[in-house]
């Protein structure tokens, strides 16, 4: 990868992201060089897509269908009142090129299919899943690992949110931590605040990566009880039945913390 060179604007723009204990000046051309797909824009999506634009990944594109309504504005950063009732896409594209000149973004109205899927992660660096049901997330779990880049997801209910890391190689798929599609919850609860939150804390996932900074958390399923104010970490392993990865015989899952009780997670 030849990488981009900062020009001298981009380099006041994003003087207090470059040095120690954040990202080196390679790590920042590494981000300028790099595309993302985020999928879907929304509560998770959107502070994630926002997050990824301020830091400089250079193309971004966004993947989200339908038009924003009201009960949206809860949580959906880049929506705004007078959006209400027009197409998402757009209009959170829109937001995001006039947060930062220094990067490209690229709309889909719509999300993904199986083959739309795969000709994107072969385009991108980097997968950030935000969709609102498991359909799409599993389906953007398999086209991050065929094409063997680094697949993200993270979800929401209440007051709770799960982040999950997978390489798109070694370790863990989403497929490991879910054989089984969860069932799906169209009007699900949810707190803007905990969204924003987990689709921030996939961005830095997705900086670290991109930027070669900091240590990913490859394998882990990371899970936010927001309303407890509890945390817990949990390693990982393949399964050897995997679909989509399989490996020699799993071990287990290692509980890294003590993990609190959580629904299933929706965006």
């Amino acid at each position: 990868m030849i990488l981009p060179k900062l020009s001298n604007e981009e380099r006041v723009r994003y003087d207090r992201q470059i040095g120690p204990g954040v990202l080196s000046e390679e790590g920042q051309r590494r981000l300028k060089g790099s595309t993302a797909l985020v999928t879907r824009v929304g509560g998770l999506g959107g502070p994630a897509a926002l997050s990824l634009a301020m830091a400089g990944v250079g193309t971004i594109i966004i993947a989200h269908g339908g038009e924003l309504e009201s009960p949206d504005m809860n949580r959906q950063l880049l929506g705004s009142e007078a959006g209400v009732g027009m197409p998402r896409a757009d209009q959170f594209a829109r937001y995001l090129r006039a947060m930062s000149r220094f990067v490209s973004v690229e709309v889909i109205d719509h999300e993904p299919d199986d083959e739309e899927a795969d000709i994107l992660a072969r385009r991108v660096d980097i997968i950030l899943s935000c969709p609102a049901d498991f359909e799409h997330r599993l389906r953007l779990n398999r086209a991050a690992y065929d094409a063997g880049i680094p697949f993200i997801d993270a979800a929401q209910w209440g007051m709770a949110g799960s982040l999950f890391v997978c390489d798109g190689k070694d370790s863990p798929c989403l497929a490991c931590a879910y054989p089984e599609e969860p069932p799906f919850e169209a009007r699900f609860p949810v707190v803007g605040a905990i969204a924003a939150t987990m689709g921030n804390l996939a961005a830095l996932e997705a900086i670290k990566i991109l930027g070669r900074a900091g240590i990913p958390s490859w394998g882990r399923l990371l899970v936010v009880d927001g309303f407890r104010g509890e945390m817990s970490q949990v390693r990982l392993w393949k399964r050897a039945d995997c679909p989509v990865c399989g490996a020699p015989p799993a071990t287990g899952a290692k509980i890294m913390t003590s993990s609190p009780s959580t629904r299933t997670l929706g965006v």
